[in-house]
């Protein structure tokens, strides 16, 4: 059995339920969903999906961070949108963000997130 190890920062929200930010099994890392939540107020951060977007990626990068990895680790990442309309915002916001090539992804519009949020994103990291 490959073991699992949980990783967990202070630079990124602390989970708001029964998970971990990230789950470490061999050479691979789960990412969970990260919507913009300061880490340290917890409150919603960004009144726009790409305002949003730019603190989902900060958290995410900290997670990445925590287990020695960066975007560059990235091989999957899903979108999760209130609105599709908010793709090309959003879009921008992740691009900025990516290594090229960047990693493969889905994204999708959703009836609701967490907290209210407008746009959530989770991965999967590869770490060799």
């Amino acid at each position: 059995m490959i073991g699992r190890t949980a990783i967990a920062t202070g630079q990124a929200p602390a989970a708001i339920g029964p998970y971990a930010q990230a789950i470490r099994a061999g050479g691979w890392l789960w990412l969970s969903g990260q919507v913009a939540l300061d880490p340290v107020s917890g409150t919603l951060v960004g009144r726009t999906a790409a305002e949003q977007a730019e603190q989902v990626l900060a958290n995410l990068g900290a997670v990445l961070a925590a287990a020695g990895a960066g975007f560059e680790h990235l091989v999957r990442c899903t979108i999760y949108l209130k609105d599709l309309g908010d793709f090309a915002a959003v879009n921008a916001v992740y691009g900025r963000h990516m290594p090229d090539p960047p990693p493969a992804r889905a994204t999708v519009e959703v009836s609701r997130l967490p907290r209210e949020a407008l746009v959530e994103i989770d991965g999967i990291a590869f770490l060799g």
